[in-house]
């Protein structure tokens, strides 16, 4: 199993970033549209509904629409977040918990909603989580990071030392089995890869960090690289300059629709 970054450390990452997240954000808010989009091809069934993993809300706001009348729940294991998420909607319910544990009864749901969550869990036991609090014929709209995301920086950072930079993240094909753990149908399912634009690859570095995404578990290093070094990985990163001058980095999104049988 691959190893994961500390929740506690999570919780504490994103909480710092939930002031200037929404701004820093733009990869996550495609993936999240793209997600709502093959969302809208599998109703849920009866029974409130969860953002697992809510964020500051943004989902949120295009999933009320889309299912009015609906009770929807925000989870985040962020307080922070959850503050943003009942400034944009005040009456919604939010709880702070983690997904691996979720704060839910048995059967409870109609259908969870979960966007760029799962990399940082345990994927066999956050679907179990799911498929144990789902209805029977409830629906997960899922949206995480495969293996080819930040492919740029591990080629930049290859050999500079031994500690790890960037996070691993599952395989469709694992990802697929923890599904199948669970006894959750895969209903529907796209793969694309996205990419993230700055001027430089200090800036790229800026925003995943203004995102909350630069974890990467045990392994990390613990200091300041030297100049040397990075100006190794600098020069490194200039394969990945466009011809508009900017340079890129891949987000390798995974989004699947699963069912629990009825």
């Amino acid at each position: 199993m691959t190893e994961r970054t500390p929740h506690a450390d999570v919780a504490t990452r994103f909480g710092r970033a939930a002031g200037g997240y929404d701004d820093a954000a733009s990869v996550q808010r495609e993936i999240c549209r793209r997600l709502s989009a093959l969302a809208a091809e599998h109703a849920p069934v009866e029974g409130p509904l969860l953002d697992a993993g809510c964020g500051t809300g943004f989902g949120l706001d295009h999933l009320t629409a889309c299912h009015p009348g609906r009770l929807w729940v925000g989870v985040d294991i962020a307080p922070a977040m959850l503050a943003r998420v009942q400034g944009r909607h005040p009456a919604l319910p939010c709880v702070a918990g983690d997904i691996e544990a979720l704060p839910v009864g048995d059967a409870r749901l109609g259908g969870i909603w979960s966007s760029l969550c799962l990399q940082w869990c345990d994927p066999a036991v956050a679907l179990s989580e799911f498929a144990r609090v789902l209805r029977p014929g409830g629906v997960v709209w899922l949206a995480t990071l495969g293996p080819g995301t930040f492919t740029e920086l591990r080629h930049a950072f290859d050999g500079i030392d031994g500690a790890r930079h960037v996070l691993d993240c599952p395989s469709p094909a694992a990802l697929h089995a923890a599904a199948g753990q669970a006894r959750l149908e895969v209903l529907g399912e796209e793969h694309q890869l996205l990419n993230a634009r700055a001027p430089d690859l200090a800036g790229l570095l800026r925003d995943i960090k203004a995102a909350g995404a630069q974890g990467v578990g045990s392994g990390r290093r613990q200091g300041l690289l030297g100049r040397r070094a990075w100006r190794t990985i600098e020069n490194r990163y200039e394969a990945y300059r466009q011809p508009d001058g900017l340079v890129t980095i891949s987000y390798d999104a995974l989004l699947l629709v699963l069912r629990k049988p009825t």
